[in-house]
């Protein structure tokens, strides 16, 4: 319920977002757009849980939404939760919807869900602990699941084991299969294992699953080898085989594309020490690796063509962006000293975060009192390294000052500057407390990667390529998430403004605002609103947040996840744009 004073408040800042709050650096530059958004989804639609459409009683409408993907048909698929109710569990799950001809929401799977095979254990999903992607040319999707053990045999000597706690699971020729599991120790699954180690089972798939061409998933792997922990990229084809056996996609083996076991960062005589989540389109695949991930020396974002089935052996990488190469629009002495994991990749062009020199700014973080309860109790300790203060548990973190977004064209070989701190925002750096709490088992709610929860840092852009218009032979936009303030003494960002905003078709082309902190959530929802029950007033909600992810911007059409309001009235959704 909104008082008046309330009502008032969020007036004012509405009315304080429509006007002065856009970057104040960029202001002869920013323009904004005149786009009609649509709903996807939003508080007011129903989950279509079994339990629902046994009993209207039992139904639950959506209430928080994760990052969204998108194809160029519009086929759109998102993480999203309800509230507990009736003494009830939360619903999880991932969702699709059709926004072609604004079909149904269609559950993928939730926690009702039972996990394809192999699961001789009738082991339903726990979680879904990322944000699920979708193939640009297809409805292929892919998201990791969380679950209890699936599978159970027994040993050489003579035990009964139970194994299986994560996997990814994708759709490529309809119904649910497995596509790469914990169970590559088990005999009869040995196409799951960890190439070149036979018998070795993945202990996790860190980040989320990118797909491509209609059958093919590309992962981050990590893996146990004599009780050191390893990691790497890999791929897996899928094969429309046996569907309603144990082997749902086939048998093809899991191909290695890198890993910090032996592949030496190309150029040099250096193994990577890391590697991030990949993004792949048009049977290639990108990602990044370094030397050191905390500080990198060495490394880059590299390409590597996925050679169809039965070839299967480890692709030639290629450098596109590397550690110490030249930041575009600076003076020559400027080169790259950071280059973030999140690439967006369309099959021509990457979009990335970078960053140069050694000056940094100290930004304090306070832990969330929200979420998943263990992991905010961890935070919120000593023993998670924070600090308290008057406002709250916190922990402070150096950021670059110097730092930018960029897209590279694999076409061309060019690299272009999109927007950079100091002249166009303040930050691109976001940050997130997430991970698995200590205590917490495999696969509970909450293990977001299978490593201990921390502060990560993140920054969100996606790439979309456009249909050529005259002599242009450069139709990319990019569309990316910023945020202009200032710090106090205390390093903390006063009144900061969030948004998302578009670069189009040119280096020089202005930014053009998306959504914005502050703006009248009507403008993408007529139902941001709340009743003033002593008035009897509608008051418009203003927007406090929103996201996109790495493959949420197809042909020109971008899906993205906003919240408007308060905790107490508030409003939620996700919303399709097109900008073409």
């Amino acid at each position: 319920m909104f008082n008046r004073m309330v009502s008032t408040l969020l007036f004012a800042i509405a009315a304080q977002g429509l006007t002065a709050n856009k970057p104040a650096s960029a202001d002869s530059k920013l323009h904004e757009a005149a786009a009609k958004w649509q709903t996807v989804v939003n508080n007011d639609d129903l989950m279509p849980t079994e339990a629902c459409k046994a009993d209207p009683a039992n139904c639950r409408t959506f209430n928080s939404y994760n990052q969204p993907s998108l194809n160029a048909k519009k086929m759109v698929v998102f993480r999203a939760r309800s509230k507990g109710g009736n003494g009830g569990e939360p619903v999880h799950g991932v969702y699709t919807k059709d926004m072609s001809h604004d079909g149904p929401i269609v559950t993928v799977l939730d926690r009702d869900t039972e996990v394809p095979q192999p699961n001789n254990l009738s082991a339903p999903f726990i979680e879904p602990p990322s944000f699920p992607r979708i193939d640009s040319v297809t409805d292929m999707i892919a998201t990791r699941g969380n679950h209890k053990p699936v599978w159970e045999y027994t040993l050489a000597y003579g035990s009964d084991t139970k194994v299986g706690t994560t996997g990814i699971y994708t759709n490529p020729f309809g119904p649910l299969i497995a596509g790469a599991s914990k169970l590559g120790a088990v005999d009869e699954f040995s196409f799951f294992q960890v190439p070149e180690f036979p018998g070795t089972p993945f202990d996790v798939f860190p980040g989320s699953p990118a797909v491509t061409q209609g059958s093919t998933i590309v992962f981050k792997g990590n893996y146990t080898v004599n009780q050191t922990s390893k990691t790497g990229v890999y791929y897996r084809d899928l094969k429309n085989r046996s569907l309603v056996g144990t082997a749902g996609g086939g048998d093809k083996a899991v191909v290695l594309i890198a890993n910090n076991t032996h592949t030496l960062i190309p150029g040099t005589q250096t193994i990577f020490g890391s590697t991030a989540p990949p993004s792949a389109a048009k049977r290639q695949a990108v990602f990044a690796g370094f030397d050191n991930e905390e500080n990198p020396s060495l490394g880059g974002i590299y390409l590597a063509p996925l050679k169809p089935y039965p070839i299967s052996k480890q692709p030639l990488l290629k450098t596109l962006v590397s550690i110490g190469s030249q930041v575009p629009d600076e003076p020559k002495d400027r080169r790259f000293n950071r280059l973030g994991e999140g690439v967006s990749f369309d099959g021509r062009y990457v979009a990335f975060w970078g960053a140069w020199g050694s000056e940094t700014k100290m930004v304090r973080l306070y832990c969330p009192k929200e979420g998943n309860k263990d992991r905010a109790a961890y935070c919120m300790s000593a023993a998670s390294g924070s600090t308290q203060d008057a406002v709250g548990w916190y922990q402070e973190k150096p950021v670059p000052v110097n730092q930018g977004l960029f897209l590279h064209d694999i076409n061309t070989g060019k690299t272009v500057r999109i927007a950079r701190t100091v002249t166009d925002f303040s930050d691109f750096v976001y940050w997130n407390f997430s991970g698995r709490s200590p205590g917490a088992g495999e696969g509970e709610e909450g293990d977001e990667d299978g490593e201990f929860a921390r502060w990560r840092s993140a920054s969100f852009l996606a790439v979309s390529s456009q249909i050529k218009r005259g002599k242009d032979d450069t139709p990319y936009q990019v569309a990316f998430k910023a945020r202009t303030g200032a710090l106090d003494t205390n390093n903390t960002y006063q009144n900061p403004v969030d948004g998302i905003y578009l670069k189009n078709r040119s280096e020089k082309s202005p930014f053009v605002t998306l959504i914005q902190s502050g703006m009248d959530g009507t403008v993408f929802d007529p139902k941001a609103v709340s009743l003033d029950e002593e008035t009897g007033i509608s008051v418009v909600l203003p927007v406090t947040e929103m996201g996109l992810e790495r493959d949420g911007f197809r042909n020109g059409r971008l899906a993205i996840n906003a919240s408007m309001g308060t905790e107490e009235a508030g409003w939620a959704g996700i919303y399709l744009g097109e900008f073409r």
